[in-house]
């Protein structure tokens, strides 16, 4: 498995994707992410045309066990972001 692309290797292949220097790359990616966290942190969700669905779910209170002792509790209701890929990504990394 290949390593995961840092922050700075992304900022340098979007900036000379857009034909634009780092630090614009930087910001508009930057902007990006924050609009994402703010929108769905909000309840709602953003669709990335050709990645996928990154949203909220909310979980309900349930029963978890400690894998150490094995002693079970309530684990209260929270939420976890989710993400659902797109159909198009699924196939340009399978075909």
């Amino acid at each position: 498995m290949a390593k995961p692309m840092t922050k700075t290797q992304l900022v340098a292949a979007l900036a000379e994707e857009m034909g634009t220097d780092k630090k614009s790359a930087g910001a508009a990616l930057d902007a990006i992410c924050g609009l994402i966290t703010k929108e769905v942190s909000g309840g709602g969700a953003v669709t990335l045309p050709g990645v996928g669905k990154i949203y909220c779910r909310e979980r309900p209170e349930r029963m978890v066990r400690n894998p150490a002792t094995g002693e079970q509790f309530k684990k209260e209701a929270d939420k976890v972001v989710k993400m659902t890929i797109a159909k198009a990504l699924k196939d340009s990394v399978n075909g």
